[in-house]
Formats: C-alpha cells, structure tokens, sequence
C-alpha cells in the first residue's frame, strides 16, 4: 500500500469529460496515477457508489467515488509561510530560533518541514510541507524553479546595475545564470532568479559594488507571499495547489 502512495501523482490539466474511466477519474482527483489507481482497484480500495469498482469502470460526475486506503495514508499538507528577519532556516546555534521553533505556537501539525533555506537577515516566503517528494525536485539545481524577491540597497543603483545583474555575475567560484531584473526606484529593485546558490543576491550585488539593505522573497514558482505577515501562514490548495505540484513533480 505504501509503494502505491509514494508514487508520482499525475495530475491532468483537461476539461473532464463523463462518463470517465475510473483510473483516470482517480488522477484527475489527485489521488493517484493511473497505474497506481489501477493497483487500488485490484485490491479492492476503490467503491463506486458503494459497489467495488473494477478495471475499467466508468462514472459519472453524479457518481459518488470512495478510496478505502486504511489508516496509512499520508495527508500531504503543504503552507506559504513568511519568515520574519533574525529567523534561522535550519540548524540553529545557540540564542537562535529556527522556524520549526518559530512555528511551534501556530496551528500547522507536527512533521512539517521548510523546503529551501532563506538567510537569517532575510525573510519573506518559505514553502512549508511533510511531503518528502517534493524535495528533491525543488532543492536539485538541474530543475529550474523561479523565485522572485524584492530587495533594497544602501545606495543608489549604478546605472548599468540591470544590464549587468541580468546577464550574470561573475562571483568567487562560479558565474550565476541569467535572470530578470525590474527597477522599482533608485535603490529598490526585482529580480527573478531560476537558481538559488548560498547568499546568491547578496553576493551578485557586492559584486556590483552594491550592499544590500533589505532581502525579500516574495514568490516561488506560482506561490506568492501577498499581504502575509511575518511569522503567519496560509495553505497552498486547490487549483494553486495543483498548478504547483503540476511543474513540480512532472519535471525532468
């Protein structure tokens, strides 16, 4: 039962069309892949309208469809969360708070996890989940994932600042990739970035001869930060929900 729940799920971006395929009904739903489904229906899990449902059933958008998968089914939760600044990712030192710390008194439950770090002086939008399968795909530099931040200088952008950021900056021991850059005013400005090295802006900016002032992150991929207060969250679900798992775990 496990290996059926940690497979992919495939999700499907097409008008639903009934009376359908009960494998295929199941992955539009998000509950499984087709394969998967199809296990399901082999071990006797799936109930159309009460009756067990067979290879090969169809229902209807009427139909009422239960998955009986017993008490080990994991429910995958998944929240934008807004980090405030003095705030610690991961791993902590002494006198310091990290988020899960941060987090205790909100009402998310227990095995909840960041995905991605977001330096201590920073803050802004950190993706809180226990669904380990997104990890990798978020986290491994060979996906490509935007993320945008807003960030503040300590002086007045130079004037080629944005031609230079956007084509990328040569930095110790690698030079970044090319990324997006919109200047709101003279010492504020977006950048949208497809990779995340340690510290990234910070160090392509004093490459530029420009200190940074104040970092935020406000967007990863199709979720936004929006009107979130520092150390408050909301859940990512439904058709956001489903974008993101979409072009998360169907990369390659």
């Amino acid at each position: 039962m496990k290996k059926i729940l940690k497979k992919k799920i495939q999700i499907i971006n097409e008008t639903p069309t009934y009376p359908m395929r009960i494998n295929k009904y199941l992955a539009l739903k998000n509950i499984a892949t087709r394969r998967g489904a199809d296990e399901l229906i082999e071990n006797r899990k799936v109930f159309i309208n009460g009756k067990m449902a067979a290879l090969g059933s169809k229902v209807l958008e009427t139909d009422k469809v239960d998955v009986r998968e017993g008490k080990d089914k994991k429910a995958y939760v998944y929240y934008a969360y807004n980090k405030p600044i003095g705030v610690i990712t991961h791993s902590p030192q002494e006198g310091e708070q990290d988020i899960k710390q941060k987090i205790k008194k909100l009402n998310i439950p227990e095995g909840v996890f960041p995905i991605g770090r977001l330096d201590k002086d920073s803050h802004g939008l950190i993706l809180l989940t226990n669904d380990g399968r997104i990890t990798d795909k978020l986290l491994n530099p060979k996906y490509i994932h935007e993320k945008e931040y807003v960030v503040k200088t300590k002086e007045k952008l130079r004037g080629n600042f944005k031609e230079k950021m956007e084509r990328g900056v040569r930095l110790e021991d690698f030079k970044t990739k090319p990324c997006t850059v919109e200047i709101i005013n003279g010492n504020t400005f977006k950048v949208t970035l497809t990779e995340g090295k340690k510290h990234q802006i910070r160090r392509m900016c004093s490459a530029l001869f420009q200190e940074v002032e104040d970092l935020k992150r406000i967007r990863v991929m199709n979720i936004h930060l929006g009107a979130l207060k520092p150390n408050t969250f909301r859940e990512i679900k439904d058709k956001e929900l489903s974008t993101f798992l979409d072009q998360v775990l169907h990369q390659s």
